[in-house]
């Protein structure tokens, strides 16, 4: 046993050698490569519609509100669930939703309801694919230690990371090409077989039964454990935080249409290549980690990363050049890199096996706070303050919130895994 933990820990494609691994990591790099087209295609549909950046912040309130007031019991249902049939409905779910999208962005629609309206219809949409994404996206990651042995787990969430920001990535800049190729309507269509795709690569997939039996506790009672679980575990607690207000007053990347579009004057090509910088970054952090994992000081580490993001986000705020607004971006994505693998990383060996639905949810609610509630706050405070001064104030407070976990969190700045 002694020898072959290091053994596996030392071979980067240890879990990578598991079919069942395989086809889980396809299947999400295509399901994160479709939603995240789905995000840059709406972000810029939408503001073409209202020409306001604050509609681009409603896209993610729309999103989030179902997606964290139902995290708790999703978790709880996914701990007593099949996982197999809930993830494949999950997807399909989202597929029907892009379809659903598409038609709205026809000439058809166009011509029959203005573009109030239509913006009306889209935000319906997405809160629905908030309520499937409460459901849907904590179960990969259950899927994941379910799949992989544990000797081998570390390795297995920096190739999950990586899949999930190759997707990413991709569905950026991709997006923004086939805007500007086949319009919005086309880009849709793709998102919607992208999402088939990825039903199919799940498909062959084993039943995961559940590891918490129906009945054994009342809900109520087993989303307050696994609550009360994420807050003892001060590591945990720590990395989520810190992430979370991190990226709720840091993140840029909700105002990238209106910095294409009406500052750097770069079009849907050069707002697909701006979209997707940071997740660039991110996968080549992501690359280099599974290679050669952090061995010592994690936390110190993830600290330092999360100060160096917010420097960067302030030098996208006031750069009028393209590369270098694209180079602050990236640089911001590699270093967000880290974090995403430590606190994946954390998550993972932290929580026990028949608590993971629950946690994972948890999870999920810090990772919807950050990315879909500063979604709103970015385009809210660019209403308010003008959008250069809104992110300036992002990447300022980004640098506040890690001088208080700094001081407030020792155990996440000692920690070590």
């Amino acid at each position: 046993m002694t020898q072959t933990v290091p053994t596996q820990q030392n071979d980067p494609f240890s879990s990578v050698r598991i079919k069942a691994f395989r086809n889980l990591l396809a299947g999400r790099i295509f399901f994160i490569l479709a939603l995240r087209m789905m995000t840059t295609v709406v972000g810029w549909w939408i503001y073409n519609l209202t020409n306001d950046p604050l509609a681009i912040g409603l896209i993610g309130l729309s999103e989030v509100i179902p997606a964290i007031s139902l995290a708790l019991y999703a978790g709880h249902f996914i701990d007593i669930s099949e996982k197999r049939r809930l993830l494949l409905t999950g997807v399909m779910l989202y597929c029907i939703a892009a379809t659903i999208l598409t038609m709205l962005s026809s000439r058809y629609t166009a011509a029959h309801l203005s573009n109030h309206w239509i913006a009306i219809c889209v935000y319906m949409t997405i809160f629905c694919t908030g309520i499937i994404r409460a459901f849907t996206g904590p179960v990969f990651n259950v899927m994941l230690a379910s799949i992989v042995p544990k000797s081998a787990l570390q390795n297995a969430t920096t190739w999950n990371q990586g899949g999930w920001l190759s997707g990413s990535v991709s569905g950026h800049a991709i997006g923004g090409f086939l805007i500007a190729g086949i319009g919005i309507s086309g880009t849709l269509t793709v998102i919607a077989c992208l999402l088939a795709l990825s039903f199919i690569i799940l498909f062959p997939l084993k039943k995961q039964p559940p590891l918490a039996e129906r009945g054994e506790k009342r809900t109520l009672e087993s989303v307050k454990e696994g609550l009360n679980f994420v807050f003892k575990t001060k590591e945990l607690l720590g990395a989520l935080s810190l992430d979370m207000f991190a990226v709720l007053f840091g993140g840029a990347v909700a105002m990238v249409p209106v910095y294409a579009r009406d500052i750097l004057k770069v079009g849907p090509e050069g707002f697909g290549f701006l979209n997707g910088a940071a997740d660039i970054g991110a996968i080549c952090s992501v690359v280099l980690l599974t290679i050669s994992p952090m061995r010592r000081k994690q936390g110190t580490k993830l600290l330092f990363a999360v100060a160096g993001f917010g420097t960067c986000i302030i030098i996208f705020a006031v750069s009028q050049l393209y590369w270098l607004s694209f180079a602050a971006l990236l640089l911001s994505g590699m270093l967000d890199g880290i974090s995403v693998v430590v606190r994946g990383t954390i998550t993972q060996l932290k929580t026990p096996d028949h608590m993971r639905g629950r946690v994972l949810s948890v999870n999920s609610m810090f990772i919807n706070s950050s990315n879909e509630l500063g979604q709103f706050e970015s385009g809210l405070a660019a209403r308010l303050l003008g959008v250069v001064p809104s992110v300036v104030f992002g990447g300022i407070m980004t640098w506040m919130v890690v001088g208080v976990t700094w001081f407030k969190a020792p155990s996440l700045r000692k920690m070590e895994y």
